[in-house]
């Protein structure tokens, strides 16, 4: 399931059932619009077992700062609540296939 995250639902998804994985992107960057299809393919690959949010850091600059993000692309992991890894930059399905599989 892929998700918008915003400041309203941001806190209820990283404590809910299911991990929640975060792409912190913005329009204007190339390497976000590279990694976004990618993120939406995974989205779909682990649907019902991850919940994949899309947060644009633009419109939701106090999520980044609070969670520390300088660089976007940035990829946050969350399970129970609790970051259990982070990715920085563009990359290849398949390394990102692995951090999902690492969330399970």
């Amino acid at each position: 399931m892929e998700v918008t995250i915003t400041s309203e639902n941001f806190e209820a998804l990283k404590n809910g059932e299911l991990p929640l994985v975060v792409d912190l992107w913005a329009p204007w960057c190339g390497p976000c619009r590279m990694i976004g299809p990618v993120i939406s393919e995974l989205a779909k690959d682990y649907d019902g077992k991850i919940v994949v949010g899309k947060c644009n850091v633009d419109e939701e600059d106090d999520i980044a700062m609070e969670l520390g993000v300088r660089n976007i692309p940035t990829i946050l992991f969350f399970k129970g609540g609790q970051l259990v890894d982070k990715f920085v930059g563009a990359a290849p399905k398949s390394t990102l296939d692995e951090k999902f599989k690492a969330l399970l």
